[in-house]
């Protein structure tokens, strides 16, 4: 294998560090993921399980909302109310001339489980979830559920309230009011920003409240620099393993261009962009730059090559408004370079500048030398995070793993 910079696995293994193994009388083997359907709020909560080491021992639920029609409209309000509102209006529209009106062409389905590596996927129900924590206890030992995105609250909070002895419950992204309804809250740091001296002078009054917590961080929160994945050091290098044959015979250096929503070189360049990507911004990327010999533009059909990508790239350029792909890109050590943070405000910025001050990052201006290359030590706010879960599970008299 051509040789390629990956991170070192972590020190002491994935193990259960020795103080939290010897008096705990309960021990936490599985895990429940309850996603809403985002690739990145998903890959938060699979990369808190895979850092926790309880991977192969997970069950995957998801929230899904009502989709096409007039429910593309009614994605502001709160997913019980807008399930109900659905089931009303298809049933007294139903064999109407307004029924593709509400229904929309696209039937109402849950996606399977393909963006995270998982076979099968089951929808959200609480009570489901509750009834198999409860029944499974004293044979099994306790739940953990890990949570992510705004439609997930309800369910986690739910679940914590009616099996608080059976679950350890953690909700990803600051769910912004009664954090008390969860056993931690997993966050990034730039989500206080507003509560910050700058904060307080850029980010208008009015707006506080929607965008920012209301209180400084409790003792039940801990605090990220970025988002959290699955782009730990055991997963790359599998990647780099599985992606040899594509990737191992390009020219060097390699420059992987990661493009998100609204926002030229070296040996050859690999362009990819996420789901959040504008179809009018990939479509200018794809027609300026399809058919150059050095330039390969992934055309979103599977397999998707982000984890070979990050394996075996010798520098990365990622478009500012995607934390999670910086996150990612910074995991590995290599250079990073950012397109559009002075478009970025408040604690967008504030994330950009922890990058900056940590080292993680660099502006790219277009006259870099990717071939020069500089590291640091990789963000890896996923085992930081996982150390903690071990800490405040343990004090409840529990162990994981």
């Amino acid at each position: 294998m051509r040789p390629i910079r990956l991170p070192e696995p972590p020190g002491g293994g994935m193990g259960t560090p020795e103080i939290f193994t010897g008096g705990a009388a309960t021990a936490v083997r599985r895990a429940v993921v309850i996603g809403n359907g985002s690739p990145g709020a998903e890959g938060q909560c699979l990369g808190l399980v895979r850092a926790l080491g309880l991977a192969d021992h997970l069950t995957l639920y998801r929230v899904t909302r009502p989709q096409g029609g007039i429910n593309e409209w009614l994605h502001f309000l709160p997913i019980s109310l807008h399930k109900l509102i659905d089931q009303v209006l298809r049933q007294f529209f139903r064999n109407t001339r307004f029924e593709l009106v509400i229904q929309g062409r696209k039937p109402y389905r849950v996606p399977n489980g393909g963006s995270v590596g998982l076979s099968s996927v089951l929808e959200a129900d609480t009570k489901k979830i509750v009834a198999v924590a409860r029944d499974t206890f004293d044979k099994e030992g306790p739940t953990l559920i890990v949570a992510c995105g705004w439609d997930t609250i309800s369910y986690s909070s739910s679940i914590r309230h009616l099996a608080s002895d059976n679950v350890y419950v953690i909700q990803m992204q600051h769910p912004r009011s009664r954090l008390d309804r969860f056993d931690l809250v997993v966050t990034p740091r730039h989500d206080y920003y507003a509560l910050t001296a700058g904060g307080q002078q850029e980010v208008p009054r009015l707006f506080r409240r929607w965008i920012t917590p209301q209180e400084p961080p409790g003792r039940n929160v801990v605090l990220t620099v970025g988002a959290l994945h699955q782009a730990d050091s055991a997963a790359l290098r599998l990647a780099a393993i599985a992606w040899h044959d594509k990737l191992a015979p390009l020219p060097k250096p390699l420059l992987i261009i990661n493009i998100g929503g609204p926002t030229n070189s070296c040996g050859s360049v690999r362009v990819s962009f996420s789901r959040r990507t504008p179809r009018k911004v990939s479509d200018i990327i794809s027609k300026e730059f399809t058919g150059h010999p050095k330039i390969y533009i992934w055309d979103g059909e599977d397999p998707n090559p982000h984890m070979g990508h990050l394996a075996w790239a010798d520098a990365f350029v990622v478009s500012a408004d995607s934390i999670s792909m910086l996150s990612e890109a910074c995991s590995t050590g290599k250079p990073v370079y950012v397109i559009g943070t002075e478009h970025c405000k408040w604690k967008i910025s504030a994330f950009h500048k922890t990058l900056r001050e940590r080292g993680l990052v660099r502006p790219f201006t277009g006259l870099e030398d990717v071939s020069n290359s500089w590291s640091y030590p990789p963000l890896n706010d996923a085992i930081e995070v996982a150390t903690r879960v071990r800490e405040v599970i343990a004090e409840r008299g529990w162990s994981v793993g």
